[in-house]
């Protein structure tokens, strides 16, 4: 298998900590277990690599708290399998972060995509060779040569917020990214409901 996945592109500042806000994760959880039932949050057994993971923003501001690295094979979760992105900087590939675990290797792409505007609250990245097939070039789909995890990630989702209707849809497919699919949303069932519709459509 070929799938890059699971390995971390940015210059991580982890301080480890206590669990985040029990019912942001408790939220996450809960919105995780049917993407996770769905088999679009996992673990490829064969390469020993978890993938998927979602987010939810903290109140108005920067911070957001996301599912830690290589969690997917994990069915149920609790705080201990989230951290809180404490800042982060695009440009320069950094992102800092506190939790019982390391956040996501998709950590920074979450944070460009909250940028892109202040009533994004929610992202999910899941991975579907199904999906990830049906949707390339038909929903938007960022360029071929560019890897997750990465500053040139960030701004291709900047790309297309401003070129396409992913704005609209809230979903886009990860050409460089095999199997790879993020949803985006107000609210972390809207951002995970946008997937499942798609799975429930295949």
């Amino acid at each position: 298998m070929s799938i890059d996945e699971g390995y971390i592109k940015f210059d991580s500042d982890w301080t480890a900590g206590s669990a985040a806000d029990p019912e942001l994760t408790a939220l996450l959880d809960r919105w995780r277990r049917p993407l996770f039932d769905a088999g679009v949050i996992g673990h490829y057994d064969e390469i020993g690599v978890g993938y998927g993971n979602l987010s939810v923003r903290v109140g108005n501001g920067r911070e957001f708290v996301i599912s830690g690295t290589q969690t997917g094979r994990v069915a149920r979760t609790t705080g201990q399998h989230y951290a809180l992105i404490t800042d982060y900087d695009i440009a320069a590939n950094r992102v800092s972060s506190t939790g019982p675990v390391e956040a996501s290797s998709e950590s920074l792409t979450h944070a460009a995509i909250y940028e892109l505007d202040p009533a994004i609250n929610a992202v999910v990245h899941v991975h579907s060779a199904a999906l990830w097939r049906a949707g390339l070039g038909r929903l938007p789909t960022t360029a071929d040569d560019v890897s997750y995890g990465t500053p040139e990630m960030a701004r291709e989702f900047e790309r297309l917020y401003h070129d396409t209707d992913v704005a609209a849809g809230g979903v886009a497919v990860m050409a460089g990214h095999e199997e790879g699919i993020i949803a985006f949303g107000a609210s972390l069932g809207e951002a995970a409901n946008r997937i499942l519709a798609l799975a429930a459509a295949d």
